[in-house]
């Protein structure tokens, strides 16, 4: 059985309501806004060549995370977002509605 590869190293970046990280020379996005207390998560971005290697989780993961620090709840409007919380249910206190 080989190990899962390591989690990209997500930098959040406040001031453009944006998650990203670089892996192997190519940056995915993860991009949100912030309204009364909610984040909504609009886009999760990944190009295809580094798809299916978890990049996108772990940039979900950051902002849950973050809005769950902040005492903010969470709309997943982008279809990964909303399908990564179903599967996570130890964030399903966090989303709005």
């Amino acid at each position: 059985m080989t190990p899962d590869p390591p989690s990209p190293d997500v930098h959040h970046d406040a001031d453009t309501r944006r998650f990203h990280t670089r892996v192997d020379g190519h940056e995915a996005e993860l991009l949100y806004s912030l309204r009364d207390g909610r984040m909504t998560i609009n886009h999760t971005g990944v190009p295809d060549v580094i798809g299916g290697r978890g990049v996108a989780a772990a940039l979900v993961k950051a902002a849950l995370e973050l809005a769950r620090a902040q005492g903010w709840r969470v709309i997943p409007a982008c279809s990964y977002s909303a399908a990564y919380v179903q599967r996570h249910p130890e964030y399903a206190g966090l989303v709005e509605g």
